[in-house]
């Protein structure tokens, strides 16, 4: 079923849009969860939750065409806050690492005086990928959006381990650049 149906399915407030969803993006939701909490039954519970929060979303939002990056960033952020209870004390390295890589071109809302909106700068992000290559895109979005590990990013290309970490490194270099031309303050 394409996704303008299973939309049409929530908006009916009818329960198998649920089930449709599951059918159509489970494996691929779960996924996303599971490379953040690396627990199977962590991930399945952010996959329900998930379910619900779409629910609820659904309407007013009306995600026809992109469906899966609607509940994409839904069990994201749902995954993300459940590793920050689990590791409140003793932060996850992965996490830790990641979010380290990240604060060299854009730092934490508190090392910024005159904080953007996320959208805003989720739009200046976008901006800067539209200028990449698709494989290099594809490798940002692996690392810092799935939360892909350098080997399994390198495994899934098809290659090396160092060429993913200089790629991901310049193109931090440039994304602060590019932030910085568009007025982002570092």
């Amino acid at each position: 079923m394409d996704d303008s149906k299973i939309v049409d399915l929530y908006l009916a407030r009818d329960e198998s849009a649920i089930v449709q969803t599951a059918e159509k993006y489970g494996a691929s939701l779960r996924r996303i969860a599971y490379s953040i909490l690396h627990t199977e039954p962590s991930a399945e519970e952010c996959e329900n939750d998930t379910y619900l929060e779409t629910w609820n979303r659904i309407p007013p939002n009306e995600p026809r065409s992109w469906l899966f990056a609607f509940c994409g960033r839904i069990i994201r952020h749902l995954a993300i806050d459940e590793c920050r209870k689990l590791h409140a004390q003793k932060r996850s390295a992965q996490y830790c690492e990641l979010t380290k890589e990240m604060e060299q071109c854009i730092p934490s809302s508190s090392d910024t005086e005159g904080s953007f909106h996320a959208d805003q700068l989720t739009q200046m992000i976008n901006e800067y990928l539209k200028t990449c290559s698709e494989e290099k895109r594809n490798l940002f979005v692996r690392r810092y959006w799935y939360f892909d590990s350098i080997e399994e990013i390198a495994g899934r290309y098809g290659i090396s381990e160092s060429k993913v970490k200089t790629a991901l490194h310049r193109m931090r270099k440039e994304l602060k650049t590019h932030l910085s031309k568009e007025g982002y303050t570092i």
